[in-house]
């Protein structure tokens, strides 16, 4: 039981580190991707308070279809499956704490499955 419960936190570490490195190569050049970095573009906004806007949750079908935004500068991003996971795994791993009920209350909005 010990040995699964370490390969299944591997297996988590290894999303984390990969939708870290997808955000990083992708969208780092504009937008801050980590816990404490500052964007570099004035209008894109920082990763860790997406839940302010989204559910994190709801960016699945968007990062897998082919995210497109109305800003001129933002290219348009499309994520093969395994990666969206890993986007979405850590892009909730590095959201602002005072943002958790902000997204609790979003979700209720977007109609996703309430939070536990």
């Amino acid at each position: 039981m010990v040995f699964t419960v370490s390969a299944a936190c591997a297996q988590d570490a290894a999303a984390l580190k990969r939708g870290e490195a997808l955000l990083a190569k992708e969208c780092s050049r504009c937008h801050a991707t980590a816990r404490t970095d500052e964007s570099r573009h004035p209008q894109a906004p920082l990763f860790r308070t997406l839940a302010k806007r989204y559910p994190i949750e709801s960016l699945e079908e968007a990062l897998g279809e082919g995210l497109i935004s109305g800003h001129p500068d933002m290219p348009e991003f499309k994520f093969e499956g395994d990666d969206v996971g890993a986007i979405i795994a850590y892009l909730k791993s590095i959201q602002d704490r005072q943002y958790e009920e902000c997204d609790r209350y979003k979700r209720l909005e977007f109609g996703l499955e309430a939070c536990e």
